[in-house]
């Protein structure tokens, strides 16, 4: 048992879930706004801009309005963290050439996509309960009578799972979130690796945190843009069984025929600006901290790949 607590797999999953926990608290006030965005109806709109959205948050819910669904984040980001890192790190090892123990390309990109869809499912009935609890708390009456009504994590699982088809309901949307975190968690990793490999200065193991920052920004950026339609859909097919919201998609391939249709291909990317502002830091601060806690944990400096 000692052996196992201590294993180097068990430290990556601790440097994980630290990882997740820390960027996404920093972050939750963006995080929030854009899951307004992306499940808000056609019309009327609700919520436009970044700063109206950001001062009605605050005017409507004060400072618990920017941590609305956050406790439910951190709760599934802590696990989904611990083994998206943890289990890249597995497949890597797994994934490696025979010969020369390298990753080329192809091997990194299947290591970060099967690490994607691990973690994700392992904690997706907890990100429709997260989005859930951020649209509720927009739509009821700024008191605190009305606040402290909502239903909790476990109340709100509990009436997904049986008024909305059981299992099937808590893992509502997964086909839409499936698709699109293969590729995501697969170009984000490649393309953070690869920016980090050509920032470290010669002779050195790795580039400065500053640097580090940097790396994680980009690759979490390119890697959104790229994927980000399919979020916007995952989120739809998320709150689809709500009384409160217009729109109901029988099917993935419904809801983008409906979306297109009613609202163009720009609804499709409904919430990418608070997202591009939310990914950039939250990727970042992601990779530091599971290095440097890797780093403390391990006992050992980080090579020049993650």
């Amino acid at each position: 048992m000692k052996r196992v607590l201590t294993s180097d797999t068990v430290k990556h999953l601790i440097a994980g879930g630290a990882a997740g926990a820390v960027s996404r608290t920093i972050v939750s006030p963006l995080e929030r706004m854009k899951i307004l965005f992306q499940a808000s109806s056609p019309e009327p709109a609700n919520y436009q801009g970044v700063i109206p959205t950001l001062r009605k948050m605050w005017v409507e819910e004060g400072f618990l309005g920017f941590m609305r669904g956050n406790g439910t984040n951190v709760i599934r980001i802590v696990p989904y963290s611990a083994v998206q890192f943890a289990s890249y790190e597995q497949f890597k090892k797994l994934l490696r050439d025979p010969t020369t123990h390298d990753l080329d390309t192809p091997r990194r990109l299947t290591a970060g996509a099967l690490a994607g869809l691990t973690s994700v499912a392992f904690t997706y009935p907890l990100d429709i309960v997260r989005t859930r609890l951020s649209i509720q708390s927009a739509q009821v009456a700024n008191t605190k009578e009305a606040q402290a009504a909502l239903p909790g994590i476990w109340k709100t699982m509990v009436h997904i799972y049986t008024k909305e088809g059981g299992v099937i309901g808590l893992y509502r949307g997964l086909g839409p979130t499936l698709t699109g975190v293969a590729p995501y968690v697969a170009l984000n990793f490649q393309a953070y690796e690869v920016l980090r490999s050509h920032l470290t200065p010669p002779g050195e193991v790795a580039p400065s945190v500053g640097m580090k920052l940097v790396c994680g920004a980009v690759a979490g950026s390119f890697a959104q843009t790229v994927t980000y339609p399919l979020d916007v859909l995952r989120r739809r097919m998320q709150v689809t069984g709500m009384d409160a919201v217009s729109y109901k998609y029988s099917s993935t391939w419904d809801g983008v025929k409906k979306i297109i249709k009613q609202e163009g291909v720009r609804g499709l990317y409904k919430g990418m600006v608070p997202n591009y502002l939310k990914v950039a830091p939250a990727i970042s601060i992601s990779f530091v901290v599971y290095e440097q806690s890797k780093q403390f944990l391990i006992g050992k400096k980080t090579t020049a790949g993650m």
